[in-house]
């Protein structure tokens, strides 16, 4: 299933991500990944797997044309010149020449000037062909209204956490509005476990009103989350190393949610996010230095 970004390329909807995939998991995690049918993989240079992400891509005899690959730019390389490079130690580590997806990882708003600036270097990369599309994660309404406001190209992309718990129905309208795909991460809810969040959270996966919907078709509640983001026209990036659950997540296109299920999905929203907040600096996190090999 392939979906059309905003500047005509075409983009699988499911796609693996690695993060928190030890690097020394992630290369067979990616292989698999391909081997079961995925397209698409999304890696971050702040992972620390970048360079496993493009041995897997190698392993798999792919051709490099066949895999799109999406990346993302950390809040320490932010500013112009710091992105450009950024590029340079992705593509290194990826050991490709041209990214499919370049995205910036976080709105960073406690430094924004330098995001926009960050975002220019995107832009400069696009029309040099270093990077077929563009985009940002974690951008709220009022990010993306400041970043429309002082770059050129709107972003193809917007990456957020996304699942039933917590669909951000705000930030979907916003990105609609200006015909920027979203995309989810967590979009089963693993992100319930996130280091220094979560605590005292349900479980998405163990949602009695997912179950039913899981029992009704014979599939998994993982399965069923992956089908209402695809139904719903979204790309959803599920994680994992366990080539068992990389097949599983893989195996959503032989069935479709009813209308009346996916409104009971859409009912379980709380409004509350599992992770970090995009509009909280974390000055620690952020300086976070990314090698340059």
């Amino acid at each position: 299933m392939e979906l059309k970004l905003n500047n005509g390329i075409t983009m699988p909807a499911l796609g693996l991500g690695v993060f928190q995939s030890p690097p020394e998991e992630t290369t067979a995690a990616v292989q698999t990944a391909l081997e079961v049918g995925y397209r698409h993989i999304d890696t971050a240079a702040a992972y620390g797997n970048e360079r496993e992400v493009g041995e897997g891509i190698r392993r798999s005899g792919l051709a490099r044309s066949d895999v799109f690959l999406e990346t993302k730019v950390w809040v320490s390389d932010y500013g112009y010149d710091e992105a450009l490079h950024a590029w340079d130690k992705a593509v290194g580590k990826l050991g490709v020449d041209q990214l499919d997806l370049l995205i910036l990882h976080q709105p960073a708003p406690d430094r924004f000037e330098k995001t926009i600036a960050a975002y220019r270097a995107l832009e400069t990369l696009l029309k040099d062909g270093r990077v077929r599309a563009i985009g940002v994660s974690n951008f709220m309404p009022h990010h993306l209204q400041q970043l429309l406001a002082e770059t050129e190209v709107v972003p193809a992309v917007n990456q957020i956490e996304l699942h039933p718990y917590f669909a951000q129905r705000n930030v979907q309208a916003a990105d609609a509005e200006h015909g920027i795909l979203t995309q989810a991460w967590s979009p089963i809810g693993g992100i319930t476990f996130y280091p220094g969040w979560g605590e005292n959270r349900k479980n998405v996966m163990r949602d009695p009103a997912i179950a039913a919907v899981a029992q009704a078709h014979g599939k998994t509640p993982a399965q069923v989350m992956l089908r209402w983001h695809l139904q719903q026209g979204r790309s959803a990036i599920p994680k994992s190393t366990n080539p068992a659950r990389i097949a599983e997540n893989f195996d959503v296109f032989g069935f479709e949610l009813s209308a009346e299920e996916l409104a009971a999905i859409d009912a379980l929203d709380t409004g509350v996010r599992s992770g970090p907040d995009p509009d909280v600096a974390r000055p620690e996190r952020f300086a976070m230095v990314i090698p340059e090999a």
